[in-house]
């Protein structure tokens, strides 16, 4: 038996078994659980009310106070020397851009200036204490403030003191349905809107708001509507009424205002030329009214000095009425709770509904902003402004703050975005054109009813007829790739190896069944 290996349990060369006696392998027997473990394994989970009962009693005080005041996060990490400098100049700039736009956006909603100013005053403070963004800007905006006029304009006159009041409750309403939305964790329902219906919609609603401030350039009196034929027609109709002094005067206001957004997004030297430019054409506009008193164009006139004394909106009669207006500005809404929040706190201070604005945010976060209390500083600034600027805002020609609107709104309208998506996807290309379309001719209501219906439409169709790709194995290997985009891959006679690129449902499951039957 010589050269014959030795047995697998030899270990004559270990230095630890320096005998080289064979080792007995160790047998653990099998030990079966006890009766009363056994029903264990078989226990039901736990429910998903006993999972989240159990998530809310680990949370220790701190963090609750955190959940309720989302401003206590960035208080207790809050760096002094590193964020306040930022802050407090992030807060001062947006401030300053803020009051000409909220007067502007106020007009725009059919209100008179003051309730923009009051709008950006305490949902300012609520949001600065509730909301979750460090950066988000929030006040009046134009798409919301054409929203509340074109409601408000269908039920009452604007002159009329009813037409303020059914504005503040329209505030709690939104407020109201913001809230329950964020408690519930609804917000997900809003990504089911893709972005070709939301830019189809913004493109044209910027170019009805553009239309509807062009009485204030003309000199006369137009047709308030969200749809752009009556809009045409009624400026057509009054031209026999032009006035040159508020068209020449417009126009050039407007073009400072594009001239210095220009400059400020080009050049990063020159940036402050973008937010300063509301302001700019404010005072230049007031002092040449305080020289010339030219009687062609119209003013801001008297506007109530102090700040909005506490009152509970009323007329709850006509509830039924804003609900569908409160849910469409809902939509609109990034982050829900916070800004329910502020806007519910708005209502009782004599302001109209508010969200986040996206071009204040974007200035907020460029200029440096780190955390909410820069969000404090911006309501201060309109504080400052109620308490003590007001009487310098009556000679302020309105169509200066109609230039604001318009430059405001001219970055809405995305052209280019529709050259794109004709280029990369003919279905969101057909739903960007359909929303602008309807929403120019039928109103904003209608245009973003359709617009989401169809985006809805198309998201239903992708999930009833799902993409099948048929695999083939790649030479040399044992992965499956779609034969389509691997020519090389090659297949089994009389067998097909498929790739189903969605669940399998109720809904598609006939879809499926008649593409297995072509293969």
């Amino acid at each position: 038996m010589e050269g014959r290996p030795s047995s697998s349990y030899s270990f004559s060369g270990d230095p630890a078994n320096p005998s080289g006696s064979r080792q007995t392998p160790k047998v653990i027997l099998l030990q079966h659980p006890p009766p009363s473990s056994a029903s264990s394994l078989i226990r039901p989970s736990p429910s998903h009310f006993a999972k989240w009962l159990s998530r809310i009693q680990r949370k220790s005080v701190m963090e609750w106070l955190e959940l309720l005041l989302p401003c206590i996060r960035w208080i207790r990490t809050y760096k002094w020397r590193e964020y306040l400098q930022a802050d407090i100049m992030a807060g001062i700039t947006v401030g300053t851009m803020l009051v000409p736009q909220a007067m502007s956006y106020a007009k725009l909603a059919g209100l008179h200036p003051i309730y923009g100013l009051y709008s950006g005053f305490v949902p300012i403070f609520a949001y600065a204490i509730f909301g979750s963004s460090r950066q988000l800007a929030i006040g009046p905006v134009a798409l919301v403030s054409l929203l509340v006029s074109n409601t408000l304009s269908s039920i009452v006159d604007s002159t009329d003191e009813l037409y303020t009041e059914l504005a503040i409750l329209l505030a709690l309403l939104v407020g109201i349905l913001e809230c329950v939305m964020g408690i519930l964790r609804l917000g997900w329902l809003i990504r089911f809107i893709s972005h070709s219906v939301i830019s189809g919609f913004t493109t044209s609603s910027a170019i009805v708001i553009a239309l509807s401030q062009a009485k204030y350039f003309l000199g006369y009196s137009i047709t308030r509507s969200s749809k752009i034929i009556p809009l045409v027609k009624s400026i057509i109709a009054g031209a026999d009424k032009f006035s040159w002094p508020p068209f020449v005067m417009g126009s050039i206001m407007l073009a400072i205002l594009l001239t210095m957004k220009q400059l400020g997004k080009k050049q990063k030297k020159l940036r402050f030329l973008r937010v300063a430019g509301p302001l700019t054409a404010v005072i230049l506009g007031t002092v040449f009214v305080k020289i010339l008193h030219p009687q062609s164009i119209s003013v801001v006139g008297g506007i109530p000095e102090g700040l909005p004394s506490f009152s509970v909106p009323t007329c709850f009669d006509y509830v039924k009425r804003l609900i569908p207006t409160a849910l469409l500005i809902t939509g609109v809404a990034i982050l829900l709770f916070g800004l329910g929040v502020a806007n519910i706190c708005g209502s009782f201070f004599s302001a109209y509904p508010t969200t986040g604005s996206f071009s204040r945010s974007a200035v907020n976060n460029e200029s440096g902003a780190k955390t909410g209390l820069s969000g404090f500083i911006m309501g201060v600034i309109i504080l400052c402004a109620l308490q003590f600027l007001t009487p310098l805002f009556t000679d302020i020609p309105q169509c200066t703050l109609a230039a604001i609107v318009v430059s405001a709104v001219m970055g809405l309208i995305d052209y280019e975005e529709a050259i794109f998506l004709w280029r990369v996807d003919k279905r969101d290309f057909l739903l960007w054109v359909t929303t602008s379309i309807t929403t120019l001719f039928l109103g904003i209501e209608i245009g973003v009813l359709v617009g989401v219906g169809a985006s809805l439409a198309f998201v239903i169709h992708e999930s009833a007829n799902p993409h099948i790709a048929v695999l083939g194995r790649l030479p040399g290997t044992t992965v499956y790739r779609n034969i389509k985009q691997y020519p090389e891959a090659y297949t089994y006679k009389g067998i097909v190896v498929v790739r189903i690129d969605a669940p399998i449902y109720f809904a598609n499951i006939s879809y499926i069944k008649e593409s297995g039957h072509l293969y």
